[in-house]
């Protein structure tokens, strides 16, 4: 609960009140849910309003009939976005909802100042077709208010472009909470690699097993277990007990065990063991250097083939390994790649856009070269530095599998799309053949209903690439 830390107790000569804070919880079908994004130029905004009394109290008879006559407009397709107005009304609402979408809305000149800048609490704007118009204006409490245009918000006579509304809403608090480094935006010319040939499967298999290991702090090991059952795998998921020397001993041997066991390894996403001690999966990677453990992962790799994936948290383990860039287990050296903070100093949560540049990766297989994907990126430590001479090293061996662009490709240092400053836009890696992989955005949080304000492809098919190697 945001805030909750300065609720617990005093500051300075503030005193606390206890504080009760609930959330409610509902389902839902996804077939009935709509996004509040403006969908297209030239539909008509509607606004349904609540009836309040002599007390300013909601009337809730009339509120859950209302609601009840959205749901099923929303569910006849009659109603294609909608959002809930709050405290700063109609404008702030529509603003919003032309937010990322590039488009916006003129309200009526009609609509009285108050119902469009004034509290709107309970209140639903929707966004409508024009041949569906009638359906919803024969609902209760509905009037039409105005309608999408491609650009702005315009209202009596006044006029606000997109990129100012855009200013206001993401520049307002930049000095403070920093999204945007203060690195330049010059173009980085990023060449694509055509593999003459990918490495072959020898030891062919049904249905693979991907063993997941899980660390304290690791938190992705269940989206990365259906993603690779989705494709067709079994997923063998082990947690890596350390609370006694005991404890250790078994799980070292349980580990070697499974690995002896399965075709390939997934070292999923989270933040094992507190990212401590001093971040980027140091205690993942120590136990995986182990010698008993060291020796049933190269086994799977040199004698069966097998495939090594790391995402995010796993990609830092993997790159302290020496398994990226090198495909065994060798550590780091002064020379090696690394990953470290984001040059904003903080962690990041949002969607990134990444580019496949090489197809030499067996796991790369199903997606396509020069394609553009949608991923979720959460990471502190995520940008990818290394030595000029191992990045071109990288790129003439087509090592470097995918990197930040913008939606139409391009790569430049412009940290709204390379979102940890990476050098050269590095979002991913291989070893010299491909079989190991490590990326930092998460590929496995995807599924129906996922994302889907979205634009854009999300699914790299990662994890069915890795299945069909083995076939």
């Amino acid at each position: 609960i945001g805030g909750k830390d300065s609720m617990s107790g005093t500051f300075g000569d503030i005193d606390v009140p206890p504080t009760l804070v609930s959330f409610a919880v509902d389902i839902a079908s996804l077939k009935t849910v709509i996004t509040p994004e403006l969908k297209a130029e030239g539909n008509k905004l509607v606004l349904f309003s609540i009836e309040k009394d002599a007390d300013k109290k909601p009337v809730y008879d009339q509120v859950l009939k209302l609601y009840d006559s959205v749901y099923k407009l929303i569910c006849d397709k009659a109603i294609v976005s909608a959002y809930a107005l709050d405290s700063k009304g109609l404008a702030a609402a529509v603003a919003k909802m032309g937010m990322g979408c590039g488009l916006g809305a003129k309200i009526d000149d009609s609509v009285a100042a108050e119902k469009v800048f004034g509290n709107g609490l309970g209140n639903i704007v929707a966004e409508v077709p024009s041949d569906k118009l009638a359906q919803v204006l024969a609902a209760a409490g509905a009037e039409v208010v105005g309608e999408v245009i491609t650009s702005g918000f315009e209202y009596a006579g006044a006029k606000v472009s997109y990129d100012d509304i855009k200013k206001a809403w993401t520049g307002t608090l930049e000095s403070v909470f920093h999204s945007v480094s203060t690195d330049d935006n010059d173009k980085v010319d990023v060449p694509e690699y055509k593999a003459s040939e990918v490495y072959v499967c020898k030891n062919k298999v049904a249905k693979p097993t991907v063993f997941i290991p899980v660390f304290p702090g690791t938190n992705c090991e269940y989206d990365s277990a259906k993603a690779f059952e989705r494709a067709g795998a079994n997923a063998d998921v082990r947690v890596f007990r350390n609370l006694t020397a005991e404890d250790i001993r078994e799980s070292v041997a349980e580990f070697k065990k499974a690995i002896s066991q399965a075709q390939m390894i997934m070292f999923p996403g989270g933040f094992s063991a507190g990212d401590e001690p001093d971040g980027s999966a140091k205690f993942f990677a120590t136990a995986f250097r182990n010698a008993s453990i060291k020796e049933a992962v190269e086994e799977m790799l040199d004698k069966r083939d097998g495939l090594v994936l790391g995402i995010c948290n796993g990609f830092q383990a993997i790159i302290k390994l020496g398994l990226v860039p090198s495909g065994k287990i060798t550590g780091q050296t002064a020379e090696s790649p690394t990953l470290t903070f984001n040059t904003i100093g903080r962690h990041i949560s949002k969607m990134a856009y990444i580019k496949v540049v090489s197809d030499k990766s067996p796991w790369l297989q199903e997606a396509g070269l020069g394609n553009v994907y949608a991923n979720p990126a959460s990471h502190g430590e995520g940008r990818f530095i290394a030595p000029e001479n191992v990045l071109d090293d990288l790129f003439k061996n087509g090592q470097i599998a995918t990197v930040y662009s913008d939606p139409e490709g391009n790569t430049s240092m412009d940290e709204y799309y390379n979102i940890n400053g990476s050098f050269r836009c590095v979002e991913g890696i291989t070893s010299p053949d491909g079989r190991v992989l490590g990326k930092m955005c998460h590929s496995e949080r995807i599924g129906n209903g996922v994302a889907i304000n979205i634009y854009g492809e999300q699914d790299l098919r990662i994890f069915e690439s890795g299945v069909k190697y083995f076939k």
